[in-house]
């Protein structure tokens, strides 16, 4: 039998869950993220490509996943395309 002292009793036997309120999703910096040093996604490149013509700048094709998050954040803001307020 599994030891199970040191876990909250109301975590006992319950799923990991994604998704639910908005005030319990965790945001991580991208620099965090264990595959932040990855390629770029398709979908990245192609949103990226998209905000990058709007706002009238270059950026480099080859950058990482966590990059591209960088990029899309400023430049989403820059180009109005950002989460309203």
């Amino acid at each position: 039998m599994t030891d199970q002292s040191n876990v909250p009793e109301n975590d006992i036997d319950q799923p990991e869950m994604l998704g639910g309120p908005s005030g319990d999703t965790a945001v991580k910096d991208p620099e965090q993220w264990v595959t932040g040093d990855e390629p770029m996604t398709g979908a990245q490149r192609s949103y990226l490509d998209t905000l990058a013509r709007e706002a009238g700048e270059e950026i480099p094709a080859n950058i990482t996943k966590a990059e591209a998050s960088e990029h899309i954040d400023r430049l989403q803001q820059a180009t109005g395309r950002g989460a309203s307020n």
